[in-house]
C-alpha cells in the first residue's frame, strides 16, 4: 500500500540542515502517522517518503506504508517506469505547443547547485553526463506541462529553459525574478500533478495551486 500526500510550495520534504527541528513535510507526517516512527524505514527514505520536490514545487509526494515496499517502488524510480507529470508557468511565450529535449545533464564546472545541458562534445562541466528526456505540451497560454520518465536534478527546470520557457521567478535558469504577489514562499511556478507506473501503479490527485487551475 501507498499514501499520497500533497506537499505545498515553501515546505520542505525533509527537515531543513541547520536546523533539524524545522517544519516539513515528514514532520507533519509523522505527527498524523506517529506509528511510523517505530518502523525501521532505510536512511534516506524515513517515514516511508519514496522522493523530494524541491522547496519551491508543489504537489504529489510518494509514501510508502510499510519499509518491505520501499525497495521495490524505489526500482520503478531506478528503472523509469515512472511516468511523471508536472505544471509548469513559463516566463516567456513560443511560437510551438509541444517540444521535447533530450540532451543529457551534468553539474556546472563553475557554478555550484546548478546543471547544464549537453549542448556538444565539448560542453563545460563537472562530473559525469546523464541522460534526461522531457516533453513539454502547452496547456494554455504560458501554463505547460512537462511530462519525463527520468528525473535528473534540475531536469524540468534546465531543459525548459534551453527550450526558451525558462520557469518564472527561476532566475538560476533565466527565469527572472519571483514576481511581486506570488504567495509566500513560492520562488518558481512548478507543481508535481502525480505518476502513473505499471500495473494501476499512481498517486492519488492533489489539488492545484490557483495559478494553474
Amino acid at each position: 500500500m501507498t499514501t499520497t500526500l500533497y506537499k505545498p510550495h515553501g515546505l520542505p520534504v525533509f527537515p531543513l540542515h541547520q536546523d533539524p527541528g524545522s517544519d516539513c513535510l515528514l514532520a507533519r507526517l509523522l505527527a498524523s502517522d506517529p506509528w511510523r516512527a517505530a518502523l525501521p524505514w532505510p536512511q534516506g527514505f524515513e517515514g516511508g517518503i519514496l522522493h523530494r520536490l524541491d522547496l519551491s514545487t508543489s504537489g504529489a509526494v510518494w509514501v510508502a506504508d510499510h519499509p518491505d515496499e520501499v525497495e521495490a517502488l524505489r526500482a520503478l524510480f531506478a528503472e523509469r517506469r515512472l511516468v511523471k507529470r508536472y505544471l509548469l508557468l513559463t516566463a516567456k511565450g513560443v511560437p510551438w505547443d509541444k517540444n521535447r529535449c533530450q540532451f543529457a545533464l551534468a553539474h556546472d564546472r563553475r557554478h555550484k547547485g546548478r546543471m547544464v545541458v549537453q549542448r556538444g562534445p565539448d560542453t563545460p562541466h563537472r562530473g559525469e553526463w546523464i541522460p534526461a528526456d522531457t516533453a513539454f505540451e502547452r496547456v494554455r497560454g504560458r501554463l505547460f506541462r512537462a511530462t519525463m520518465r527520468s528525473g535528473v536534478m534540475h531536469q524540468i527546470r534546465a531543459h525548459a529553459a534551453f527550450l526558451g520557457i525558462p520557469l518564472l521567478g527561476d532566475s538560476r535558469y533565466g527565469g527572472g525574478a519571483t514576481p511581486r504577489g506570488a504567495p509566500a514562499g513560492l520562488v518558481f511556478y512548478l507543481h508535481h500533478e502525480g505518476l502513473t507506473g505499471p500495473k494501476g501503479v499512481a498517486t492519488a490527485p492533489v489539488p492545484l495551486p490557483d495559478w494553474a487551475s
